[in-house]
């Protein structure tokens, strides 16, 4: 069997394969935040060539990639922190202890679904986190800094995408805003936002604002407090170099809150901005089924969740024009979700 381990940096991903006697089957690899779509049809080509099985090891604070891989029906399989070594400020553990991880004990690792995504058999961890961090939530809200819609009695709603920006998902999301002449606000990843300035600079081009939403969309609970603020300040860093200003406002990945990261928010930086309907466009459940689900849940003041990146987002582009059709046929304003906060955006 081989065994792939995928680390993160600032500059991108590591990639080391080695096999069952822990040999390097190839040599160790680097791709580029933009190039995780050739990275996928790389391991399968691998894969498709190998007489063995891979499996493909990302660890917790890596939510990028493993969309796209599982999408491609590979084995994916994160390790988590209680079986890895301390990992540093900024980055995740090298490839190679992942790939090393997976090979002495792959049952240790837990195998994603493209339903449960990054934080596949997590839920308990997800929902203490909630839990625990309810006050500080609660704290936020009474200070303006915290939502999840905006005001009931006027007919705005905010129509929101994550994981951004992606080299050509992005593109054809801007080109259908463009034809309804819609607004939106896009939350980008730093890891993104660094390898692909120019598509942030179209989307706020394009009129439509943005959002801090991590590096490398980690899952929180993981995360120190110094390791969250590091990611939300990075990527705000990289944001303000491609367009000259921060966003102001914050989502976090797959809405996980925790004591750490909103004790850091309460200390400053960005609002928290959350959603009230979630299409589920991140489970590939087919276009028609996205667009339903938006239609029935969309209330005056929504946050619409949808996706641009971080995964196959085919369906979340196919959805689109039937969300957009069905919200102007209910005569709802599409506003940025800065201003359904009431939180003007930086320019």
């Amino acid at each position: 069997m081989l065994y792939a381990g995928i680390a993160w940096s600032a500059e991108g991903y590591d990639v080391e394969i080695v096999d069952d006697a822990g040999v390097r089957a190839l040599a160790p690899t680097r791709w580029s935040a933009d190039r995780v779509p050739e990275l996928t049809s790389w391991l399968e080509r691998i894969v498709r060539h190998s007489a063995e099985p891979c499996a493909v090891v990302v660890d917790s604070t890596n939510g990028l990639v493993d969309g796209t891989l599982t999408a491609a029906g590979l084995d994916v399989r994160r390790a988590d922190p209680w079986v890895l070594p301390d990992r540093p400020e900024f980055g995740s553990v090298p490839a190679r202890t992942l790939a090393e991880r997976a090979r002495r004990d792959l049952m240790s690792l837990s195998p994603l679904t493209a339903e449960g995504g990054g934080q596949t058999g997590r839920d308990d961890d997800y929902h203490d986190g909630i839990r625990r961090g309810a006050g500080a939530e609660a704290e936020l809200t009474r200070r303006g800094r915290c939502f999840r819609h905006g005001p009931r009695d006027r007919r705005e709603i905010a129509l929101t995408f994550d994981d951004g920006p992606d080299p050509v998902l992005t593109g054809e999301v801007l080109a259908i805003l463009a034809r309804y002449g819609v607004s939106a606000t896009f939350f980008c990843v730093g890891l993104h936002v660094a390898a692909l300035p120019d598509e942030v600079r179209r989307i706020v081009d394009a009129g439509h604002s943005l959002g801090n939403h991590t590096w490398s969309h980690p899952f929180l609970p993981d995360l120190t407090a110094r390791q969250f603020r590091i990611q939300l300040d990075r990527t705000s860093d990289a944001v303000e170099r491609a367009v000259g200003f921060v966003p102001t406002v914050f989502r976090p990945p797959y809405g996980c809150r925790t004591p750490e990261s909103l004790a850091e928010l309460l200390a400053g930086g960005p609002a928290l901005a959350l959603w009230d309907v979630d299409s589920w466009d991140w489970a590939r459940p087919g276009p028609e089924k996205i667009t339903s689900t938006v239609l029935e849940h969309v209330r005056p003041g929504s946050v619409i969740l949808m996706h641009d990146g971080g995964g196959d987002r085919r369906q979340s582009v196919q959805a689109l024009p039937g969300v957009i059709e069905g919200l102007l046929a209910r005569d709802y304003r599409f506003v940025s979700a800065d201003a359904l906060a009431g939180r003007p955006a930086e320019r």
